[in-house]
């Protein structure tokens, strides 16, 4: 009986221990909401909790230019690549703007997207990762190999291996007027800006996009781009900007956010291969009239070889860039309405080969504070 009491003991000694912890957790986060914040301006509720219902939108392109020549002749190609637009539907829950959440994919491309983020009331920070695959890129072929009339058409080319491509976008801000202008407001809903503001802010963006299609079967692809296979891409840049809260009715919130970026890094990696589609070429059977497409494709296909080559670092100067964001809240009783949306364009160049990367997502959600 003594061994018993004293187990029980020991267990409500935990229960209590960890329900101090959480006590103390919750008030210091409850005094870091209302810290050095202006009340006149911004308002926090009462309710501590919130449950809310997001969804998104997202879809990335990647455009890719080369001009060379072949057979004596000059050509352009220009591979496109658009992913289907990717729904999701999610849950989340958490305390005073930080909590977990659940999101599913309802279509869109078979790829996988990871977002974190955490925000303040003078802060942001959102990190994005994208990787997927494509089978069909459009291409286009400018040459005069082909006939004149063909010369503008997009054809939609099936690869037995895909191009792969990753990306990843991580910005980050700080306000210095956090005093009366919230970014949480706009962006978390966790506290409601009562009257417009604007602050002063600083931001930084990395960006990293890799570019990945060096495999045997897109032997031809990697001939026509003259050797690229693959490309990495680095970008880091710093910025000083303005953000305006603007509260034209009670409950409405119009969030502007615009910063000039100057980049400071702007790194690429170029991985060369040779291929052997000139041997092929050089084959008979290349240029039989009496095969079959399905035939020449198996014979090509199968005998396509890539040899990696190297790679390159090139460093490009110091460039101009801009950072833009737009957001509208609208907070009714417990509930509250949120979108917005976000762009990314990123933008490389290699002796003759050109190309960008497209990124936008916009995001909406309805929650309620409990």
């Amino acid at each position: 009986m003594l061994v018993i009491g004293i187990g029980f003991c020991g267990q409500a000694t935990a229960q209590e221990g960890l329900a101090s912890l959480a006590k103390k957790v919750k008030t210091m986060r409850d005094s870091m909401v209302v810290k050095g914040v202006d009340r006149r301006y911004i308002d926090v509720p009462e309710q501590p909790w919130q449950i809310i219902v997001r969804s998104n939108v997202k879809q990335t392109i990647v455009s890719m230019d080369n001009e060379g020549s072949m057979a004596g002749q000059d050509y352009s190609v220009k591979p496109y690549l658009k992913t289907t637009p990717s729904h999701s539907i999610g849950l989340w829950a958490g305390y005073r703007g930080f909590g977990l959440g659940y999101s599913m994919n309802l279509g869109g491309d078979k790829g996988s997207n990871i977002t974190l983020g955490a925000t303040g009331g003078a802060y942001g920070i959102n990190v994005r990762i994208h990787s997927f695959e494509n089978h069909n890129p459009n291409l286009n072929l400018n040459s005069d190999l082909i006939a004149e009339k063909d010369k503008d058409t997009w054809y939609e080319v099936q690869l037995t291996d895909p191009i792969r491509v990753e990306t990843i976008i991580a910005d980050g801000y700080y306000m210095f007027n956090g005093k009366k202008f919230s970014y949480a407001a706009a962006y978390k809903q966790r506290v409601i800006q009562k009257r417009s503001a604007g602050s002063l802010m600083a931001g930084l963006m990395y960006n990293y996009t890799c570019i990945d299609y060096s495999s045997d079967r897109n032997g031809d692809i990697i001939f026509l781009m003259e050797g690229l296979g693959k490309v990495k891409l680095w970008q880091a840049s710093a910025g000083v900007g303005y953000a305006y809260n603007w509260v034209p009715v009670r409950g409405l919130l119009i969030n502007v956010l615009a910063m000039p970026m100057l980049t400071f890094v702007n790194k690429l990696k170029a991985y060369a291969y040779a291929t052997n589609v000139e041997k092929l070429m050089e084959d008979p059977y290349f240029w039989d009239p009496t095969t079959t497409n399905e035939e020449w494709d198996e014979w090509f296909y199968n005998n396509l070889r890539v040899t990696p080559m190297g790679d390159k670092t090139f460093n490009s100067g110091v460039s101009i860039g801009f950072d833009g964001r737009v957001s509208l809240t609208y907070n009714f009783g417990r509930y509250f309405f949120n979108a917005f949306g976000q762009f990314n364009n990123i933008r490389y160049h290699h002796n003759s080969t050109r190309g960008y990367l497209n990124d936008w997502f916009v995001n909406t959600s309805i929650g309620i504070r409990l």
